[in-house]
Order: structure tokens, then sequence, then C-alpha cells
């Protein structure tokens, strides 16, 4: 990759971190909608995204630490984390691949849509749909490269599993467990790490905390919202129609 392409990508890599954090999530989706507008190949994509996603996912889970309920996670952490170490470990053909992460990103863009609030007192999870429900996610962390957090924040909040705050907590903790599960399961794999990722991780960091900051304390979280599902439905497109 020349200079000015790796540019561009630590550029938006540091955007789409600070974007994300300031909503509670690691932004592996983001990422991988920049690599993909940037032209990498899935084999740089999804390696990347997960260490990157490790990273900002440890920031949100250290934040929102005291909001989270063991109770409201072990049910989907449970099968997920091997399964996303499976996802991990295989890579899906390049056209596969490409309409597999297409869709999930569509499906992110309208997931960031779906309103937030919940009416009612939160209900723990029901066991028989949980430990599926987390499989699932799982599985499809580990073969895209992303957490799971974007499907298992709305999950939890339209089936009152949890109120905002404990769903951001519980889903940072997920994001950051799959991401790790994945990542081992791709080095298992005997697949090299990208060696790009250096300045990545700095950009992602940097993006980290100022979006913790900034979402906390001044940025709408709705606006931001809006303008991360507009770059998702581009990249998508991109994947699934080009």
């Amino acid at each position: 990759m020349d200079w000015t392409l790796l540019s561009w990508v630590t550029a938006g890599v540091f955007i789409i971190a600070t974007l994300y954090a300031s909503v509670g999530h690691a932004g592996a989706s983001g990422y991988v909608a920049v690599m993909t507008l940037a032209g990498l190949a899935p084999t740089v994509v999804k390696p990347t995204a997960l260490i990157l996603n490790i990273l900002v996912a440890l920031i949100a889970t250290w934040q929102f630490a005291p909001y989270c309920e063991w109770r409201r996670f072990w049910p989907f952490a449970l099968l997920a984390l091997p399964l996303a170490f499976v996802g991990g470990y295989f890579t899906a053909p390049p056209e596969v691949f490409k309409r597999l992460v297409g869709g999930v990103l569509w499906l992110s863009a309208i997931r960031l849509w779906l309103p937030k609030s919940v009416e009612g007192e939160p209900r723990f999870p029901s066991i028989a749909l949980a430990l599926p429900s987390g499989a699932a996610i799982g599985l499809l962390a580990g073969l895209t490269g992303t957490g799971g957090g974007i499907f298992l924040t709305p999950l939890l909040l339209l089936a009152r599993w949890a109120e905002t705050k404990t769903a951001s907590a519980v889903s940072a903790a997920f994001i950051l467990g799959n991401s790790l599960a994945g990542l081992l399961g791709y080095v298992a794999s005997a697949s090299p790490l990208p060696a790009l990722i250096w300045p990545l991780l700095v950009a992602a960091l940097a993006g980290g905390w100022l979006g913790s900051y900034l979402g906390s304390r001044r940025l709408p979280p709705r606006v931001i919202e809006r303008a991360l599902s507009a770059v998702l439905i581009v990249a998508g497109g991109k994947l699934l129609f080009g």
C-alpha cells in the first residue's frame, strides 16, 4: 500500500473510531467499510478490523464496567466465544466474504436507525433464546471480522433484556470477547497479520478516547449515527453490487 492510500485509511479509522466510540461501540463494521472503500483484500480487512476492535472495545469495556451485569452477559457469550474462534479460523472465499460483509454493513446501518429506548422493567434473558442468538452472532463476528455488538445491543433493547447503559456495557464486553476469540482463531490458522496495522492502531486509540469524551459530553448521538449509517450503506453497496 502506498503512503497516500495508507494516510487516507488511517484518517478514516480515526474518524470511525471517534464516531463509534461516541455511541458506545468499537467500530469494526466501520473499519471494514473504510478498508473496503480503499480496495483492501479480505485477508487484510478481517484481521485488521479484529485488532482495531479489540483496542477500542477495551476502552469501552473499562468505561462501562460499572453497568455490566454478568447474568445478562454469559448466556450470549457462552457459545459466542468458541464460535467466534471458529469463524476467525476460517477464511471465506472472496465473493462469499464480500456478500456476507456487505449484508452485515447494511444490517448495521439499519440498526443505527432503530430506537434505543425500551419501556418497562428489563427482564433477564431467556436462556433458550440467548444461547442460539449468541452462537449465531459469534460465528458471524468471527467470519466477518466484527465484534457482534451491532446486533446484540438492539436485541437486548428490543427484547427488554437490558436498559440502555447495561446493554452498552454487556455489548462492549461481548465485542471484546468475540474479537479476541476471532483473532485467536485467525492466528491459529497460521495466517499472517497485516503489516499496516501499527499506524491504524494509533489512530484507533486516539479516536476511541476522543469519541468517548465527545459522546459523553458534546455531540448528539443520533446525528453521529445518521452519518455512520450513510458510510455503511455506501460500503455495503460496493461489496454487494460492485
